[in-house]
């Protein structure tokens, strides 16, 4: 009997049309592979990624348009216009019109534009996930290149030694590779409790794992802290056996790596006792750190309300420091020469904030995503089977309920979300927005908000 091959069906608008919306996203993250052009470190020049996220906003528009839908929730809505009403205030309140409408375009930007646009095109988990290892890509790419630094002594300059690992960010935007790197270990290690997918578990696995190294090799004790925060939470949100195994196997790993193969011992143990010396002998950079969080306090006790305005720490900082602050930070290695980098920010967001836009930004903005972190923690509970409830078909596993972890198919989404919101939330307290890596804390906001903000039957397809 004659068989006649059946051709495939070629790939259609309409089949590609479930992921094309988070395409521009996608190309966003993959424009932070990019190298930084020279005097970009500190967010003064504008990057590739950022002229970017301004057409992925106009696609966000475009798709509204064409769908003719409410493209926010009420809520949504609220959290994402309410910091507009504390950026306008503090825009008013800025030294120049100038530097005003500088910094809130910037803020507006990366809390309200670029994340309204990610809720408005991620539009299911599916491509949820495709996001999440767009972040676990480009964190693979950083971390290979800033471990290569690190080994070649082509990174940056760190206690005398071109070793700081930063991978295309430059020594002027220490934060970058590292803000990179642990999004993708989050968003890595919170793909790996996808139930019924073994192949994506084992992958996640050894990604999360490897990120590890150009973490540690970043020498940055808040990327460090908020790591060990969200990682934290998302196994304990994951259930108590899952969060006791994989503690084991991640002291396992650490002492192989470090005990054994001794990649960095002396130092990373340094730096990771310097967390706890900071009231004893502190070095100058924490010294200086502490110096310019009174100044920004100080600030704030001036004009409580609205602050000193946008962009107006540098202006009034050495008049509310101490003698203690510094002129500046040396940044030297990694292809650039030595140079003294002013100290433009108090490196904590809350305070920054506090500083320049007084209680009514800090309420405004921190207040949101507060209240985004409580949205997707009752995402998560939607989506956690209780313990003991009945296996349904498709649904999860005797082990998962008899452990009372997560089992729904979305429980990586919702371990994600709340995953990167606790290393924001947490990293805050030690950086704040500057450098080429603020666009993917804008996507990561947007993504996080799109979990948090859906809809009971959004985003349904798998």
């Amino acid at each position: 009997m004659h068989h006649t091959a059946v051709p495939a069906a070629p790939l259609s608008l309409r089949t590609l049309r479930p992921v094309l919306t988070v395409v521009p996203l996608l190309l966003l993250v993959a424009l932070l592979a990019l190298p930084v052009p020279a005097g970009d470190g500190e967010g003064s020049g504008s990057t590739p990624a950022d002229a970017f996220s301004a057409l992925v906003v106009g696609c966000a528009l475009v798709h509204v348009v064409r769908t003719a839908r409410r493209p926010l929730t009420r809520t949504a809505a609220v959290l994402f216009g309410l910091p507009v009403v504390g950026i306008a205030a503090a825009a008013c309140a800025s030294s120049s019109a100038a530097t005003g409408l500088t910094g809130a375009a910037r803020y507006l930007q990366v809390f309200v534009l670029v994340p309204a646009a990610a809720v408005v095109l991620v539009r299911d988990a599916r491509q949820f996930r495709l996001l999440a290892w767009a972040f676990v890509a480009l964190a693979l790419f950083q971390g290979t290149l800033g471990v290569h630094q690190n080994l070649t002594g082509t990174g940056a300059s760190y206690t005398g030694e071109d070793i700081r690992a930063v991978g295309t960010f430059g020594p002027t935007d220490v934060m970058g590779m590292a803000t990179v790197v642990s999004y993708g270990l989050v968003a890595a290690l919170a793909l790996a409790f996808r139930p019924h997918a073994p192949r994506q578990r084992a992958a996640a696995l050894t990604c999360a794992g490897l990120l590890t190294v150009p973490l540690a090799l970043s020498f940055s004790r808040g990327a460090w802290i908020a790591t060990a925060a969200a990682v934290g939470t998302l196994l304990l949100l994951a259930g108590a056996r899952y969060a006791l195994r994989t503690a084991l196997v991640a002291v396992a790993a650490a002492v192989v790596l470090v005990a054994g193969l001794g990649v960095g011992s002396q130092l990373l143990q340094d730096r990771l006792s310097s967390i706890t010396q900071v009231t004893d002998a502190p070095d100058q950079s924490v010294t200086d750190r502490y110096a310019m969080w009174a100044a920004s306090v100080d600030m704030w006790r001036d004009r409580p309300v609205t602050g000193v305005g946008l962009k107006g720490f540098p202006e009034h900082r050495d008049g509310h420091a101490s003698l203690a602050l510094s002129s500046g930070s040396d940044t030297a290695g990694a292809g650039s020469e030595f140079r003294r980098q002013p100290l433009l920010s108090p490196h904590n967001m809350y305070l920054l904030i506090l500083s320049e836009q007084g209680l009514l930004g800090l309420l405004t903005l921190a207040g949101g995503w507060l209240a985004l972190l409580a949205c997707a923690v009752r995402g998560w509970a939607r989506v956690r089977v209780p313990r003991g409830r009945a296996r349904e078909p498709g649904g999860p596993s005797s082990a998962d309920v008899a452990t009372g972890g997560p089992s729904s198919a979305d429980v990586d989404c919702a371990l994600m979300a709340c995953g990167l919101l606790v290393w924001q939330l947490v990293d805050f307290m030690y950086a704040d927005i500057g450098g080429p890596s603020t666009v993917l804390t804008a996507v990561a906001l947007g993504a996080c908000a799109w979990w948090g903000l859906r809809g009971p039957d959004a985003g349904a397809a798998r």
